[in-house]
């Protein structure tokens, strides 16, 4: 068993944007997938608004699919975040796990991992600003992919990734994947490690829940789970998704998000 700092507030944040978001076409067809708007807030300015409400002082994006679309609307909206980007080159052909792998040597603090297609209330998030957590859910018809299992003595114990199915153990307890986790920097460390061994065998278009669920299993990673409201977030994958997000959030406004300051410094 592994000690982390769980009093140390996280105020970096890494979101994996480079995909193009095929299942949301045409909507991504001159657009990436992070700026398709919901209720007339792009699902960028929603994550950045939250990272704002917990004074987070950096972001690290993981770019390819339509940069420079992003470069320049976190540029008019990131106000105090530091914006830092990280390009890969092989978007078209690779999965979420080569991005994450390319952050490998870019963090050196613990960190929140984002993906760009999740909506969530701002609140949510406020138990998840300390190391080595992971945001899970009840599981509602909507919701497909990844699950974990947790230990019904041990509830916030993950004891089990499971990979597109759900558990068929009565005794544990199942719930999904929000895809939000946090990491201390002992745990970045090995999981860059893993990630490093996967690329080099070439599985470039594996999933890094792959290398989560490998690691789980034989005890090198461990993650306390914070249950997210199954009614106050969602997953947008496709254009029905992204019409159930918008009556899910009708009601919730954000407030204006002040120009980033050109001043010298």
């Amino acid at each position: 068993m592994y000690q982390t700092k769980h009093n140390e507030q996280i105020t970096t944040a890494l979101l994996l944007a480079a995909g193009i978001g095929h299942r949301l076409l045409p909507l991504t067809n001159n657009m990436p997938k992070c700026l398709t708007k919901v209720n007339d807030k792009e699902i960028l300015a929603h994550l950045v608004h939250s990272l704002h409400l917990y004074n987070f002082r950096r972001l690290i994006v993981v770019v390819g699919y339509l940069e420079q679309s992003i470069r320049k609307f976190l540029d008019r909206i990131a106000g105090n975040l530091t914006i830092e980007y990280i390009v890969s080159p092989k978007y078209r052909t690779t999965n979420n796990i080569y991005s994450l792998w390319m952050a490998r040597n870019e963090i050196h603090s613990p960190f929140l991992l984002f993906e760009s297609d999740l909506v969530f209330a701002p609140a949510l998030l406020k138990n998840m600003l300390y190391p080595d957590r992971m945001a899970i859910s009840h599981i509602l018809p909507w919701m497909n992919g990844t699950t974990i299992t947790t230990n019904p003595d041990l509830p916030h114990n993950v004891i089990a990734f499971n990979l597109n199915s759900l558990s068929t153990n009565t005794h544990d307890i199942t719930y999904k994947t929000v895809n939000i986790y946090s990491f201390s920097r002992q745990t970045w460390k090995r999981v860059a490690k893993r990630l490093d061994n996967f690329i080099s065998a070439g599985k470039v278009n594996d999933y890094y829940e792959t290398v989560f669920a490998e690691m789980i299993a034989d005890g090198s990673l461990n993650f306390q789970s914070i249950l997210f409201a199954k009614e106050r977030w969602y997953e947008i994958d496709t254009v029905e998704d992204l019409h159930a997000c918008e009556r899910m959030f009708l009601n919730q406004m954000l407030p204006k998000i002040k120009p980033k300051s050109h001043a010298v410094q």
